[in-house]
């Protein structure tokens, strides 16, 4: 316990690093920002989408292109950090002072293990919320409807009604992707914009053909008074194009790890694969590992004299494997839903690999 005791060297490791790693990731999510937004420019003009929606919409994204980037960002603040101190000789100062590679590299994925925290907060609360703005942003730009989301849920026009949909929950079925619309209210407006009628459901799917309500209660407003009938299930005559809202909301890695256990609890318990959700759940839940073994890992490419090949190759060689893990993971994890591997084990197993490299050569090299 002694040796992981705060000193000041942790403090001259840490804040190295943490100046590196967030100006790297300021810059490189800047730079995803402003390519989004080059990319919004040519929906200017579609369906009344502006300038200023293309503004909002890259606002509204960028917790998740800081959440999408931190990895990244760490990997090469972290080798950046360190390579400063290389440069300087301080990391040989250090070593000479008896502190271990392994100690040093701690200092460092200390700093990242700390901001990896407000990471994944940020994953599961702001970002969350942004991509369901932009959903809503791209559903009306996809459609003639104008779509909006907020607090109350989503909000739809379709002719003279107005839908309201409290919440939804994705489905995949085969290939096809399907939403399945929950606490659904249908506003039926005559043309004067008086109400004449009200539908709510508790669930609306598609089948192919037709929207379907599920469990519905109509109430009719009309001379005689108010009339209210109720049914198991009812065609709804919409305009809502599922293929358009699907391809909207349905984006499976920008979902919260609650939504993503919600969905795999509804499909366990109507008999539908849950590998999807599952895949993207162990993802999520497993990113703070995976962000801090890939720092530790990338660490041994800062250390060593600067003529054994210079801090730019071992940089260059230290991001190569990064990347190379990157579609390793990738790889792996398409390998295990292809052929039935459980998701939380195709998840960590090529953290486990690394954590094993990893342990392998400070054990050898100190």
């Amino acid at each position: 316990m002694a040796a992981l005791r705060i000193r000041r060297v942790d403090w001259l490791v840490g804040t190295t690093v943490l100046g590196s790693l967030l100006m790297v990731w300021l810059v490189i999510t800047g730079l995803d920002a402003v390519f989004q937004f080059l990319r919004q420019l040519g929906n200017v003009g579609k369906n009344g989408f502006t300038i200023t929606n293309a503004v909002v919409y890259v606002l509204v994204t960028f917790p998740r292109r800081l959440y999408e980037m931190f990895g990244n960002a760490a990997l090469i603040g972290g080798l950046l950090g360190l390579g400063g101190l290389a440069s300087t000789n301080e990391l040989t100062a250090l070593r000479a002072c008896g502190l271990s590679k392994l100690r040093i590299a701690v200092s460092a994925a200390g700093v990242v293990a700390i901001m990896v925290v407000a990471v994944v907060i940020l994953g599961e609360t702001a970002a969350p919320w942004g991509d369901q703005q932009a959903q809503a942003m791209q559903l009306r730009l996809k459609s003639n409807n104008a779509g909006m989301v907020g607090s109350s849920g989503l909000w739809e026009r379709d002719g003279n009604n107005l839908i309201n949909v409290k919440s939804w929950t994705a489905k995949h079925e085969g290939a096809i992707d399907l939403v399945e619309l929950n606490d659904v209210r249908v506003f039926h407006m005559a043309p004067d914009g008086q109400l004449n009628r009200f539908d709510w459901a508790v669930s609306a799917l598609h089948d192919g053909n037709h929207w379907v309500l599920k469990n519905v209660q109509s109430t009719v407003l009309d001379e005689q008074g108010v009339h209210r009938t109720q049914a198991a299930s009812k065609q709804w005559d919409t305009n809502l194009n599922a293929q358009v809202l699907a391809q909207s909301v349905i984006q499976v890695q920008y979902l919260p790890m609650r939504a993503l256990w919600r969905n795999i609890q509804y499909n366990e318990r109507n008999g539908q694969s849950t590998t999807v959700f599952a895949s993207a759940f162990w993802t999520r839940a497993l990113y703070p590992l995976n962000v801090l073994v890939l720092v530790l890992c990338a660490m041994p490419f800062s250390f060593g004299t600067l003529r054994s090949g210079g801090l730019g190759k071992r940089m260059f060689i230290g991001m190569l494997l990064a990347i190379g893990w990157y579609f390793l993971q990738k790889a792996m994890v398409n390998f295990g839903t292809v052929y039935g591997v459980p998701p939380f084990l195709a998840n960590i197993l090529p953290a486990t690999i690394l954590a094993l490299a990893a342990w392998l050569y400070f054990r050898k090299n100190g």
